[in-house]
């Protein structure tokens, strides 16, 4: 693989983290590697684990820790406060199938606050139920309180990847005309807010991520491509607000493509992050997989082609 690969993406560095930060943390390793690097820089991480989702072990190296509803949000706002938050991070997946559940408002006991948050959202129908705008609204209602969203890369950018070939193995001419199809096809979804991976062969389409996030689309992937060999494209949406929903693979996502055929994977340098890199980069080495990290596949294919590669 290439040194640059592995190197952070170019961020401006934090002139010093807060003393105390909040933490909403999801599924996944994600919020785990943010309270490390929260750690390591001195700050106290106060943190609400989502039900269902969090790590239980977030409790072990947070300065506080407790479970939270999926829709708590008031009671998420008293419980920074009462602990002196006032910078904030959203980390790790929140599987948004759920919303979309049998009896959803009653399983989730939103509380007023949330209530009243999200009445234009699923009761009256007057705003979208989109990412960015869920996201985002979630992001103004702390901000009435007086706290900051900031992105958890500010505090790790060691976990954006850098441009470059990852893998020991690059992808075949064939397969950068799927790269180039595909990214088309992802920058348009994610400006639509629709998902941010796409899965496609011979310049057909096979899977376009929604709700039920990646490894799902790339699942479906396989089962609609017996003979395997599908390359899959995983992009930042065009208008990418990197304090939430960044795209993010790991050793799941490799094991997930390795076990119904896929290929290649393409991901977008510097606004991606990668989980336990040497780890997943070895693991797709072993299993045959090749995967870039480019800025746009036209500079990305020259680049790679230049020199570089493992």
């Amino acid at each position: 693989m290439t040194t640059q690969a592995l190197a952070p993406a170019l961020t401006i560095p934090k002139s010093s983290p807060p003393a105390r930060v909040g933490l909403l943390a999801g599924w996944g390793r994600y919020p785990l590697l943010v309270v490390e690097a929260l750690r390591r820089q001195g700050s106290e991480v106060f943190c609400l684990g989502v039900y269902g989702h969090a790590d239980p072990k977030l409790a072990e190296i947070c300065s506080d820790f407790r479970w939270s509803g999926l829709a708590k949000f008031g009671a998420a706002i008293r419980y920074f406060h009462r602990h002196g938050v006032t910078d904030v991070v959203m980390a790790g997946k929140i599987h948004k199938v759920l919303l979309f559940q049998p009896w959803m408002i009653v399983r989730n006991m939103p509380d007023v606050r949330t209530l009243r948050m999200f009445v234009p959202h699923f009761l009256t129908g007057k705003k979208d139920n989109r990412d960015d705008t869920l996201l985002g609204a979630i992001v103004q209602e702390f901000a009435k309180e007086g706290m900051r969203f900031g992105p958890p890369t500010d505090y790790a950018p060691e976990l954006l990847v850098g441009s470059g070939q990852l893998t020991r193995r690059g992808p075949s001419d064939w397969q950068w005309n799927d790269i180039r199809f595909g990214w088309k096809l992802a920058k348009e979804m994610g400006r639509l807010d629709v998902g941010q991976s796409v899965a496609v062969k011979d310049q057909a389409v096979l899977a376009i991520e929604a709700v039920e996030g990646t490894d799902e689309c790339i699942r479906r992937a396989g089962l609609l491509c017996k003979a395997g060999g599908f390359t899959v494209v995983k992009v930042a949406k065009p208008q990418q607000d990197m304090r939430y929903d960044v795209p993010t693979i790991g050793t799941r996502t490799i094991e997930t493509m390795a076990s119904v055929g896929g290929r290649v994977l393409a991901i977008e340098a510097g606004r991606t992050i990668l989980l336990d890199g040497e780890e997943t980069i070895d693991l797709a080495d072993r299993k045959g997989l090749v995967i870039v990290a480019i800025d746009n596949p036209e500079a990305g294919m020259d680049r790679l082609c230049s020199g570089g590669a493992r």
